[in-house]
C-alpha cells in the first residue's frame, strides 16, 4: 500500500492498524455517548478489545520478535519490577499541570454500586493483556525503530538512539491524559527494550503496570485512572 508516497507494507500495517483502530473506538465511544444519552458506553470497551485481539491474530506470523524467547534476568525479574516503579510513580504524578483531563473514568460498578463482574474483568484483562501487546507492537517495536530507520526490522533495538527514544515516550505520554507519567512510563519501556534487545520485557513491564493499576484502582475507588 502507498499512501502519500509513503510505503506501507504488511509487516507496517500489523503494527499500525490495532493500534489504529483502538483509538478509533475511542472517539466512537466518545460521539456514542454525546448521541445516544443514557446508553451504557462501558460496553464498547470489551467490542473495542475484541477488534483489537482480531487484528493482533490475524497479523500474528509478522510479529516475528514475539517468537524469540527472551532473558529470564529481564523478563522474569527487572520487567515487573520496574513495572511496579511505573504504577508507582503514574499514581503520584497526577497533579493538576500533569493531567489533560481524562474524564471520570472507567466505573465497572452497576446502578446498586455493586461490581458488575462481566465489564469488571473484561476491563482488567483488556488492559492488562491486550492494551501492553497492542501499544509495544506500536510504540516500541514500530515507531521508536521507524524514527531511528524507516527499514525498522532490520534495526536491532541496542541501535536505537536518544532522538527515537525521546520522540517516540514524548508522543506515548501525550496518548494519555497523564502526560507526565505517560512520558516516565515510555521512557521506562523504551529503556528495557533497548537494554534487553527484546519486545517481551516491555510487555511484561508495561502489563504489570496496568495489572497493579488495575487492582488498585479497584480497591480504592479511582476510577479516574482508569
Amino acid at each position: 500500500m502507498n499512501l502519500l508516497g509513503w510505503q506501507i507494507n504488511e509487516q507496517t500495517m500489523a503494527r499500525i492498524l490495532p493500534f489504529a483502530l483502538y483509538m478509533a473506538f475511542l472517539v466512537i465511544e466518545g460521539v456514542v455517548a454525546d448521541a445516544v444519552p443514557g446508553l451504557d458506553v462501558r460496553w464498547l470497551y470489551p467490542v473495542k478489545i475484541a477488534v483489537v485481539v482480531a487484528a493482533l491474530w490475524y497479523y500474528r506470523a509478522g510479529y516475528i520478535e514475539l517468537f524469540a524467547r527472551p532473558n529470564l534476568f529481564w523478563a522474569g525479574l527487572i520487567a515487573p519490577l520496574l513495572g511496579v516503579v511505573v504504577f508507582v510513580l503514574w499514581i503520584n504524578l497526577d497533579y493538576g499541570w500533569m493531567n489533560l483531563g481524562g474524564g471520570a473514568g472507567y466505573d465497572p460498578r452497576n446502578s446498586t454500586g455493586d461490581f458488575d463482574w462481566p465489564l469488571l474483568v473484561l476491563r482488567l484483562a483488556g488492559a492488562a493483556l491486550v492494551v501492553p501487546l497492542m501499544e509495544e507492537l506500536f510504540w516500541r517495536s514500530y515507531l521508536m525503530r521507524w524514527i531511528q530507520e524507516p527499514g525498522f526490522l532490520d534495526l536491532a533495538p541496542v541501535q536505537i538512539g536518544l532522538r527515537a527514544i525521546l520522540i517516540s515516550s514524548v508522543l506515548f505520554g501525550l496518548e494519555h491524559s497523564l502526560w507526565l507519567a505517560g512520558i516516565v512510563a515510555g521512557l521506562a519501556y523504551a529503556w528495557l527494550y533497548r537494554a534487553s534487545g527484546s519486545l517481551w520485557p516491555p510487555i511484561i513491564s508495561h502489563a504489570t503496570t496496568n495489572l497493579v493499576l488495575g487492582l488498585w484502582v479497584l480497591s480504592t475507588g479511582a476510577w479516574q485512572f482508569w
